[in-house]
């Protein structure tokens, strides 16, 4: 960051109440106002965006970054802006202008709401009551924030912003859902509006939704495993739902997944999510959407892990928590000092089982090993980052090593495939089909022959600063197979050889290599190069980075260490 953030708590408070009325905090501690600031800028963006033609039908939406108009550019709007609105450090405190263009945006929703209730998410869902949810779950805040603010001009905002909301509520109180993390979502919603507009239909809907039980396993991960989106926005519904409707114990999977996420921290304040079921797999994130839980139950509970975890965040995330002001300014309590860091873990080994999952870290170095998974293997020291190990046979055109189970084996762990490889007799005589089509001759109905096997089993173990990994295979004999090494972009890679033609592929012959970035340095191998071809049929195709490849044939048996 270019700047230090997060100058000052000065303020203190009563930490054991989750809430408190505006009236006793009125000054915004520092490190608030900074966000307050950084969403000034947001806004400035955004009113750049709306169309402000009175002639024109689209009068108040906003575009996204297809061009595209839609509800979701049109709200974040109203959500940053009423965020400015309230806060009187902010460029567009009680500003009028912005209050005009808001209601404009609030008009355009009213517009595009569906007679049902529900808005649509253009990319994907129609007359989606969830992705209704996630809009009303922010434009509920917002609401509170605008009746908080007394700012002049505001009535007109907030009463056409009730008749939205309103209506989103007749669609969540009935509407279907997709995945586990919508049930949160519409339950929490229904909390939020509850709040604001008691209904015993509201209530009942959510109790509908929570008896099916919170999907926690006993890793502390949601069904989903999403640790960059999904985990923690469950989190963030979780505690809404229990301060709305006064269920406390729910906080206890709040707790229990945020304990989880502290061992998932990589040394550079990324997480990891390279077990994730959705579409955070294997992405680069940092922890910006796990702050407003852990210093809500920071300040709620007097944790000084949590505290110490949101002193991490605000110096690896930085103004990314800028997306979460709404909730930070809904809840003064959190304007308070946070509570005495204590030590975060940063030195161990733990399995997450459900996951099929083993993290390992050392202080300034980690790696994580995964099953069920391509990429088995990730390593990381500082800024330099081997994002992925995958090994692939040409076998049959299914060789891409994917390993069902990660065992523990003695003092490491063990990952295994076996495949069979096939080939088919003639179809019984008497089901052959008169007009002789393939299609009407099943395969598994087939007698079959010179039945080919290869077992693949790859031991991975820690050594002094690292890992060693030992790749061997059993079974048919020459084939050819191709250990990858899959490196994060931006480093310099030495002692190995460029691939003709490639834009960044090389192989690595019987010698160590190293990948540099920003100073820190992993070292790998011994390889080895029988052959060149790192394209095997039915590999996964090469990923868009510094791949170094190590090629042989079967029985193919090789160690490399990672240092």
């Amino acid at each position: 960051m270019q700047r230090r953030i997060f100058l000052s708590r000065s303020l203190t408070l009563c930490a054991a109440l989750p809430v408190l009325r505006l009236d006793l905090q009125p000054h915004m501690p520092e490190w608030l106002v900074t966000l307050v600031k950084q969403n000034d800028l947001g806004v400035a963006s955004l009113l750049n965006y709306q169309v402000k033609d009175e002639n024109s039908e689209n009068l108040g939406g906003l575009r996204d970054s297809f061009d595209i108009l839609n509800p979701h550019s049109t709200a974040a709007l109203v959500q940053w802006g009423t965020c400015a609105v309230f806060s009187p450090k902010s460029r567009f405190y009680q500003s009028e202008e912005l209050l005009s263009a808001m209601n404009l945006a609030v008009m355009y929703l009213l517009k595009t709401q569906h007679s049902d209730g529900t808005i649509d998410l253009l990319s994907t869902n129609f007359h989606s009551t969830p992705d209704t949810g996630f809009l009303v779950k922010r434009l509920a805040i917002a609401y509170s924030l605008l009746k908080k603010s007394a700012a002049p001009g505001a009535g007109k905002v907030m009463d056409n912003l009730k008749t939205f909301l309103l209506r989103c509520g007749e669609a969540l109180i009935v509407g279907g859902i997709h995945t586990p993390n919508h049930r949160w979502v519409v339950s929490a919603v229904l909390a939020r509006l509850n709040q604001l507009w008691p209904d015993p239909k509201y209530a009942a809907r959510a109790e509908q939704w929570l008896s099916e039980h919170i999907d926690l396993d006993a890793d502390g991960q949601y069904n989903e495993k999403s640790t960059f989106i999904y985990s923690s926005l469950s989190d963030r519904l979780l505690i809404t739902i229990s301060n709305s409707f006064k269920k406390t114990g729910l906080l206890q999977y709040v707790r229990k997944n945020l304990d989880m996420t502290m061992y998932y921290v990589h040394p550079n304040g990324e997480i990891v999510t390279d077990a994730s079921g959705r579409q955070d797999k294997a992405v680069v994130g940092t922890l910006e959407n796990y702050y407003y839980p852990y210093r809500y139950l920071a300040v709620y509970d007097k944790n000084g892990q949590y505290a110490a975890m949101c002193t991490m965040i605000e110096k690896t995330a930085g103004l990314k928590i800028a997306g979460y002001l709404d909730y930070l300014l809904d809840d003064p309590a959190l304007w308070a000092e946070l509570p005495v860091a204590k030590p975060v873990p940063v030195n161990f080994v733990k399995a997450f089982p459900n996951s099929g999952l083993v993290r390992i870290r050392r202080d300034q170095w980690d790696a994580t090993l995964i099953a069920n998974n391509p990429v088995w293997l990730t390593f990381m020291k500082g800024s330099a980052v081997l994002q992925g190990i995958r090994f692939a046979s040409s076998f049959f055109g299914k060789g891409q090593f994917v390993s069902e189970k990660l065992d523990a084996d003695g003092p490491g762990w063990k990952l295994t495939q076996k495949l069979e490889g096939p080939y088919y007799q003639p179809y019984p005589k008497d089901y052959i089909p008169t007009d002789g089509d393939w299609e009407k001759m099943p395969r598994y109905f087939r007698p079959q022959s010179e039945v080919q096997k290869l077992e693949t089993i790859i031991s991975i173990k820690e050594i002094e600063h690292g890992m060693e990994i030992t790749i061997k295979t059993r079974g048919t004999e020459r084939v050819p197979a191709a250990l990858e090494l899959i490196f994060r972009p931006g480093g310099t890679l030495h002692s190995v050889s460029k691939l003709d033609q490639t834009k960044d592929t090389w192989l690595l012959g019987d010698t160590m290599g190293t990948y540099t970035l920003n100073g820190d340095q992993i070292s790998f191998g011994p390889g080895k190069a029988l052959h060149k071809n790192v394209a095997l049929r039915g590999a996964l195709p090469p990923m868009d980075a510094p791949t170094v490849f190590i090629t042989g044939f079967t029985p193919f048996s090789h160690t490399i260490r990672l240092t």
